[in-house]
């Protein structure tokens, strides 16, 4: 997008983004129920790409090359930022955002040719990895192929306005026109189209400014083209989950996150947010879990390394599909969001001092596959001595119970968790993470932002 992507959401405080984010549902859709994800959504882990930052060259090949390492880490779903050719017209910083698209069927030169593309879909597919694409429905470059239909835009006093005033770089897109609706379905099929470059979906910008209706008529279509797709609202809007997505953004427990690491409030705003979540939303809805992504600043610069693996280790226990950022495996910090966006920065690939990110990432992704009661629904909080500042919960299934416990303060805590059969449990052991101290568990000591899994095979 443009500024940051999300100026709305990067420009008000994190209270108010949560206001903003966790949208009333009526009781009529919380008594529905979602769409159903498929089974390769449930059971994944997302990975999101820049191309330009994520390789040296900076190019479809660059990503193609490393498949491997990203399958060795437990990606299943790789997500691709807008690859199409971006505006030059009131463009933002040197090489403009890739969230202002020119052309809905074109290809940025500087990441290749559609070969390129179809090629590491190829790759991808070949290694059990899923390719889904940014889609940026919103609106468009101000120098795009379509504003000389100016009918497809929005408008004030006979002139093409941007969709909010900030985004200046951009033009908002009218869905009133139904023209334009087919234009973006036909556009949609052709990226999805298994004749053609056999993409398995797509995460869509803003979702939620673009109206309900019209996803919900673009997923009939899409469905017809390739049923087993899947649709990733960037928003967190209870109806989306209905009919059009199979997830979406956990935009609210995302600025809880934030507003417990970064302001001090206590821990236990992190299971009222998610309280919260579940009054409001369609019954089983998928969330999409995620403590670093482009629009805002490395998690590590937010929340130190440390900090910034106990929010993603939190991810991956919780229930919902858990979210790498590129670069979070190396634990880098070079800038995102604004300016990132609108110019080179490249994924610094060996930064110092780091612990064994890679290692951990591979263990709690092999974790999820292993465990199915990581992939379900079912998450029960648990009462611990200091809720301030520790957070615990239980994930479970018929046949095992997982007790997760992380500090989200920068202290030392002793402590213990309230949990029947608590002699059974024992310490899952995670690579590259410290031991903890044998038969201790329902007490333990956790060090500053440390992290710990227990585990109970049921009836024995």
């Amino acid at each position: 997008m443009n500024f940051g992507p999300k100026t709305l959401l990067r420009t008000l405080t994190t209270a108010a983004v949560v206001a903003m984010t966790s949208i009333p549902c009526s009781a009529d859709i919380v008594d529905q129920k979602a769409r159903t994800a498929p089974d390769w959504l449930r059971e994944g882990v997302v990975y999101e790409v820049f191309p330009r930052a994520f390789s040296a060259k900076g190019d479809f090949n660059g990503i193609t090359a490393k498949l491997d390492e990203l399958k060795d880490i437990g990606v299943t779903i790789l997500w691709i930022m807008p690859i199409q050719p971006i505006g030059e017209k009131l463009r933002k910083g040197t090489l403009g955002s890739p969230y202002a698209i020119r052309d809905y069927y074109g290809i940025n030169p500087e990441f290749g040719t559609a070969d390129d593309l179809k090629r590491l879909v190829s790759e991808a597919h070949k290694r059990q990895i899923k390719v889904i694409l940014d889609i940026v429905a919103n609106h468009t470059a101000w120098d795009s192929v379509m504003i000389q239909t100016p009918e497809f835009y929005k408008q004030k006093d006979g002139k093409i306005i941007p969709p909010v005033p900030e985004w200046t770089d951009v033009a908002g897109l009218n869905y009133e026109n139904p023209g334009l609706r087919k234009y973006m379905i036909e556009m949609l099929k052709s990226w999805v189209n298994p004749a053609g470059f056999n993409l398995d979906g797509f995460r869509c910008d803003v979702a939620h400014m673009v109206p309900v209706d019209f996803w919900e008529q673009a997923r009939v279509e899409l469905d017809k083209v390739k049923p087993d797709i899947m649709m990733l609202a960037e928003a967190s809007k209870p109806e989306l989950l209905l009919k059009a997505f199979d997830i979406d953004y956990s935009w609210p427990f995302h600025g809880t996150l934030n507003n417990v690491l970064l302001n001090g409030a206590p821990a236990t705003e992190l299971r009222r947010s998610w309280e919260e979540s579940r009054r409001q939303f369609p019954q089983g809805s998928l969330h999409l879990r995620i403590s670093d992504n482009h629009d805002e600043a490395r998690a590590v610069a937010r929340f130190g390394i440390k900090g910034a693996l106990a929010a993603s280790a939190m991810m991956f226990c919780l229930d919902g599909v858990p979210l790498l950022y590129n670069g979070m495996e190396a634990g880098d910090a070079t800038e995102s969001g604004d300016p990132a966006l609108f110019e080179k920065m490249p994924v610094f690939w060996h930064s110092k001092e780091r612990p064994p990110l890679r290692e951990i990432y591979r263990n709690l992704s092999a974790m999820r596959r292993d465990h199915p009661a990581f992939r379900n629904d079912r998450v029960i909080w648990l009462k611990n001595s200091d809720e301030a500042n520790l957070v615990t919960f239980m994930r479970l299934d018929d046949k095992e119970e997982f007790v997760v416990a992380v500090n989200l303060s920068n202290r030392p805590i002793v402590g213990w968790v309230e949990v029947m059969h608590d002699q059974e449990f024992k310490h899952l052991k995670i690579s590259g993470m410290p031991d903890s101290v044998p038969g201790a568990f329902p007490l333990f000591r956790l060090n500053g932002f440390e992290w710990r899994i227990y585990h109970r095979t049921v009836g024995k």
